[in-house]
């Protein structure tokens, strides 16, 4: 099979939810004497038990509805947010895209914030000197790079960040839904470098509601549906049963919430 790159053994990620938030004196006075402003707390698991392995140059999509769990497990292998029980083991640097403009700040033009980010990775300024004009020819933005970022557009945001993570030499890509923003140009951009990473042999856990970018991209795929791995295998056969769930009664699939 090769060598394991990202392996998930009995992962759970469990937040507390507030309710009635009292985060003042005159609403923690009001609890004592009225349950109805009184706070309440609630243990939310978002992914339950998750057991994953993927292998170096794999590409596997990452897919399910939303609040199903999909970008907390990326923000788990990214190293974002920790588990609440089990044990991540990566192979290799690891490079994600998963939030837009996380990582850029406002007042930077996007040529300091390419060189922000760079440093964040731990590339000297001699490495990103080198990477610097493919970033830029990359993103489109050449005349729009010592512009603050605070002025781009969203689709302007997510050229510059795609453009960014794609160009680090990472071993381990983490993207979730790049290609809902910006036009459809530069998303077939995105799909092409994205093909010629994997075939490099680079490994990429991709997060799409685009079940045709999934078939495209993806070698493997995997479902999760609340917070529970529903299947896992090809593209075809794991968009199949996402398909079955989706159409089925609803007292036959595990609830969202």
């Amino acid at each position: 099979m090769g060598t394991i790159a990202i392996d998930l053994r009995g992962v759970s990620k469990a937040f507390v939810l507030r309710h009635n938030r009292a985060d003042t004196l005159k609403l923690r006075v009001f609890g004592f004497v009225n349950q109805r402003y009184r706070e309440h707390r609630q243990l939310f698991e978002a992914l339950r038990d998750i057991n994953l392995t993927v292998y170096e140059g794999d590409t596997v999509g990452l897919i399910g509805p939303n609040g199903s769990g999909k970008s907390t497990l990326l923000r788990l292998i990214a190293g974002i947010l920790f588990p609440t029980r089990g044990e991540i083991r990566l192979r290799g640097s690891v490079v994600s895209l998963i939030e837009l403009g996380v990582g850029f700040h406002p007042e930077l033009t996007g040529r300091e914030n390419v060189y922000l980010n760079s440093s964040l990775y731990g590339l000297s300024r001699r490495e990103t000197d080198r990477l610097f004009e493919a970033i830029w020819d990359f993103s489109e933005l050449r005349d729009f790079m010592d512009v603050p970022v605070k002025n781009y557009s969203t689709g302007m945001y997510c050229r510059l960040a795609f453009s960014v993570a794609v160009h680090f030499d990472a071993d381990i890509l983490l993207l979730d839904e790049v290609l809902a923003v910006g036009d459809e140009r530069f998303q077939r951009k995105c799909l092409e470098r994205m093909q010629a990473l994997g075939a490099s042999g680079k490994t990429i856990i991709f997060v799409s509601h685009s079940m045709d970018a999934l078939a495209l991209l993806c070698n493997r795929a995997c479902l999760l549906w609340a917070g529970r791995v529903m299947a896992e295998g090809t593209p075809a056969d794991v968009i199949a049963r996402y398909r079955e769930l989706l159409h089925a009664p609803p007292e036959m699939v595990p609830a969202l919430t």
